[in-house]
């Protein structure tokens, strides 16, 4: 028999998942938790085989908890069930140690599969996520050099001499518009939120031309 606990903030959802596992001869709910602290405490107690973890509850990060299982529990299997599918979201739960990641329209039939093959210790994704999972991960391995454009490279280039928009505008013959667009891109590769930090983050990582 698979012991499985559910870890949800809302009771409705675990009261849904506790009636579809429950119609399985091999699986057994054998508890709930309503956030991340719980839930660890939880599985101390109850050492299910699988633990089946939504991401973001108010009570405590589905991640977090994750992690401290996967460290103190090993023999209990987290499975991650969420309405989350960012890039960022199945990154920090495969980083933590999660076995699996399933979204919560994932049919019935497929759900119990998952939560079998998670207590074997096998790595399970839902549709799309796979695929997320790799581009994140190849984000993630790229290397510093390639993180900006060239244009890009260009208009930080002319921001680090201290020109304005419009004159860096002006210079590479294209509006103060796109100017604006370009910088917004550079700031989120980087990481920055403002001009000065996108300059000294890419002066840092040799990312601009030279003059």
């Amino acid at each position: 028999m698979i012991r499985v606990l559910l870890v949800d903030d809302h009771p409705v959802v675990r009261e849904g998942m506790r009636g579809m596992l429950g119609a399985e001869a091999d699986l057994a709910v054998v508890g709930d938790a309503a956030s991340g602290p719980e839930a660890v405490a939880r599985t101390a107690a109850l050492r299910p085989d699988v633990v089946l973890m939504d991401l973001r509850m108010p009570g405590g990060d589905g991640v977090e908890a994750t992690e401290r299982i996967s460290a103190e529990f090993p023999d209990s299997h987290v499975l991650v069930l969420t309405t989350y599918d960012t890039d960022a979201d199945i990154l920090r739960a495969v980083e933590a140690g999660a076995t699996g990641y399933l979204l919560k329209d994932t049919p019935r039939a497929e759900l119990a599969e998952a939560v079998r093959a998670a207590a074997r210790g096998e790595t399970v994704l839902s549709g799309g996520v796979a695929g997320a999972l790799l581009t994140g991960m190849r984000r993630r391995s790229a290397p510093e050099s390639a993180a900006l454009s060239s244009r890009e490279a260009q208009v930080l280039r002319l921001a680090a001499d201290g020109r304005t928009n419009a004159a860096i505008a002006s210079a590479l013959h294209i509006s103060p518009t796109t100017v604006k667009t370009h910088l917004a891109r550079a700031y989120e590769k980087l990481g920055v939120s403002d001009r000065t930090a996108a300059v000294t983050q890419a002066i840092r990582r040799g990312l601009l031309p030279d003059e």
